[in-house]
């Protein structure tokens, strides 16, 4: 097994329409992003009145233990409130963990979010190298995650990531196929860390309910993606009891704050705001990919609110977007890729044809 040393450089990411805009000499309102896969609805009706609402407690501290957004959360997983932490976007969290975990080894999945491990680079100390083992799913299998080679993979590492659905592939990794590789985390006392930031459309698909009866098993939820929160940064972990308490020791106060709470308690509570998420994400996504196979575009199947591509032209492509105001997301910078691979979210009817139609003239 090939072990890799890499520096924690800092990595580029989807949803940076603030570069895009002043390289084109727009406004940021101009700009169609498909780079970063937030809900096409946007801030519903209930998170604006509660921001809104919340803006005369600015003058206090937030709460630092998040305690009103921590009970909520449990409370619809079915979970003690004392296994769930509140973080400034589910990746201040990611980058906790290594710290307070302190591994030696560890597994990451390529692709995959880049964050991982940049996250476990920067928590190496002096004395205390980190050595990276890769998982890379086969493309000619759509990337889809093989349990028995994933297990064997993890085999001598003491903590491990798994993005379900893949980030960028969108591939789901069914649940039964997950709770097996946790337990043999269990087994082999490695933490094993499901990201589940894109998991909100088939919520029977989530583990978060098992880390109840498995210590090794930690799960990482988003909650502005789903909910159009980028903005404020608003994510949530949740941890076995005997690992809560030596990461809370190890967590910076005030990380979330007030108007990310009360946004997110409202996100929460808004079923409805859910419902037509689903229905206008589930309707857009048959849209995309009749649009795709139209113009021959090869796409991997995605049960997420976004489709990895592969074209021969990709930077072409990339580069023509851009400058009709279209954002993409070069997928060149993730490990397994490479410069002919994009990623596009699904969003509205009308940005969805507007997307489809600048690609057919690449095509042409």
């Amino acid at each position: 097994m090939e072990m890799m040393k890499v520096k924690a450089t800092a990595v580029s990411h989807g949803g940076n329409v603030y570069r895009a805009a002043a390289e084109l000499g727009l406004n940021c309102e101009s700009l169609i992003d498909f780079s970063a896969s937030i809900n096409p609805l946007g801030v519903s009706d209930r998170v604006r009145e509660a921001i809104t609402s919340g803006v005369k407690q600015l003058v206090n501290y937030p709460d630092p233990e998040s305690f009103e957004l921590k009970n909520k959360i449990a409370a619809l997983h079915g979970i003690d409130p004392d296994m769930v932490m509140c973080g400034n976007g589910s990746t201040e969290l990611i980058y906790l963990l290594p710290r307070v975990i302190r591994p030696e080894t560890v597994l990451i999945t390529a692709p995959a979010f880049a964050e991982y491990e940049r996250a476990v680079k920067i928590s190496e100390t002096k004395g205390h190298p980190v050595q990276i083992r890769e998982y890379a799913p086969l493309r000619e299998n759509l990337f889809q995650i093989n349990t028995a080679a994933f297990k064997a993979s993890m085999k001598g590492c003491d903590m491990a990531f798994l993005c379900n659905p893949g980030n960028p592939s969108g591939v789901l990794t069914r649940k039964e196929a997950v709770l097996e590789i946790a337990a043999a985390a269990r087994d082999s006392r490695c933490y094993l860390v499901v990201d589940e930031a894109f998991i909100d459309c088939m919520p029977e698909e989530s583990v978060v309910t098992d880390v109840r009866d498995n210590p090794y098993l930690i799960v990482l939820r988003s909650l502005t993606k789903f909910y159009a929160l980028a903005g404020l940064r608003a994510g949530y972990a949740v941890f076995h009891a005997d690992l809560a308490d030596r990461v809370t020791a190890m967590k910076e106060p005030w990380t979330v704050n007030s108007l990310a709470q009360r946004a997110s308690l409202a996100a929460l509570a808004d079923s409805e705001y859910a419902e037509r998420s689903i229905s206008l994400m589930n309707g857009e996504k048959i849209f995309m990919e009749e649009g795709l196979q139209d113009l021959g575009i090869e796409y991997f199947p995605s049960l997420a609110n976004y489709y990895l591509l592969k074209l021969d032209n990709a930077q072409a492509v990339i580069s023509h977007l851009k400058q009709r105001g279209i954002l993409v997301r070069d997928c060149s910078n993730f490990k397994g890729l490479d410069s002919t691979y994009i990623r596009v979210a699904v969003k509205s009817r009308a940005d969805n044809e507007k997307l489809l139609r600048e690609m057919k003239l690449c095509a042409e």
